[in-house]
């Protein structure tokens, strides 16, 4: 199963499916791009789903203006799957004296626990007060939890993250997905899951294409670990043809199994209903078309079907 805000559903039912968007995202280092009116970001999402993408994943973690409500609500309009996280970002989305980056592994790991097993909250705040509530009365809860680093860097609330992360993994069954600053020190990250306990197959590297290196990416991907292929119409970094290039490489190179495809584009500026471009609907209209063309239906379903399905199932690897 699959835990969606709307419940847990069959991973045969998911379908294709864009493994990292945000619905709402309020963050410091993001000023005037605050993703924060439903009905805007509802129509994104209707456009999404319009495009041809049954489910995605809501990648706004703790304390970053999430609203797994009205999340909630936007699924069962638009009928599209929304897998949310738990778990946090890396300590510059959060700016000095957060109360978040203050808590201890152990704190980490009963937030994070808990809002997979029984609700997340409506607010992000210390103290955790009310449960979010979905259209259909139940609690919204996540189904994925999600930590990040810095460029090069792993800092101690990282590490209390990655940490608490892996013990959530662990008991809940969720997999863990982890933002790469420019795809730096993916590595490094699965050692220090690793040591926590936590096999790279339940691992989902973001933005490794970021860093546009096939043979890093072979390696990984032999490793177990998932790659976030999230980068397109990011053209002042690398142009669409260069990640295509390097997922043809990487797919030659046997790690087709373990790559999944997601827009990121998050920012108010980039989405169509909040006056910006290209919408969250590039990916299905702009990119997939391409990787079609280039190689072949089987292998978009891998990527877009398979497995997301496998890596989002429930997977507790212990009975706590």
């Amino acid at each position: 199963m699959i835990r969606t805000v709307l419940g847990d559903v069959p991973a045969a039912h998911l379908g294709r499916c864009d493994y990292h968007e945000h619905l709402f995202q309020v963050s410091p280092l993001l000023p005037g791009d605050e993703l924060d009116d439903e009905t805007a970001s509802g129509a994104e999402a209707a456009a999404l789903r319009a495009a041809g993408v049954d489910a995605m994943v809501e990648a706004t973690p703790t304390g970053l203006g999430r609203h797994p409500a009205g999340v909630a609500r936007i699924s069962a309009a638009t009928g599209l799957h929304v897998v949310h996280t738990t778990g946090a970002h890396r300590t510059e989305h959060y700016g000095g004296g957060h109360w978040l980056t203050g808590c201890p592994e152990a704190e980490l790991v009963r937030r994070f626990t808990t809002d997979v097993r029984h609700g997340l909250p409506a607010v992000d705040a210390r103290d955790r007060g009310p449960t979010a509530i979905g259209p259909g009365g139940t609690p919204v809860r996540a189904g994925l939890v999600k930590a990040g680093v810095g460029y090069w860097r792993i800092d101690a609330f990282e590490r209390r993250v990655l940490a608490a992360a892996a013990a959530t993994a662990a008991t809940t069954g969720v997999a863990v997905m982890v933002h790469l600053e420019h795809g730096s020190a993916a590595h490094e990250v699965l050692a220090a899951l690793a040591a926590d306990g936590l096999p790279a197959h339940r691992v989902v590297l973001a933005h490794a294409d970021r860093n546009l290196d096939p043979g890093l990416h072979a390696e990984l991907a032999a490793a177990g670990a998932y790659l976030g292929y999230d980068g397109v119409a990011r053209h002042r970094e690398a142009p669409d043809s260069a990640i295509l290039g390097c997922l043809e490489r990487v797919a030659a190179d046997g790690g087709a199994d373990r790559v999944l495809l997601g827009g990121d584009v998050a920012r108010r500026t980039r989405y169509r209903a909040y006056g910006g471009l290209p919408g969250l609907d590039y990916l299905p209209s702009r990119f997939l078309p391409r990787v079609r063309d280039r190689l072949g239906e089987e292998l978009l379903h891998r990527l877009l079907v398979e497995n997301p399905a496998r890596v989002l199932t429930l997977n507790p690897l212990s009975a706590a």
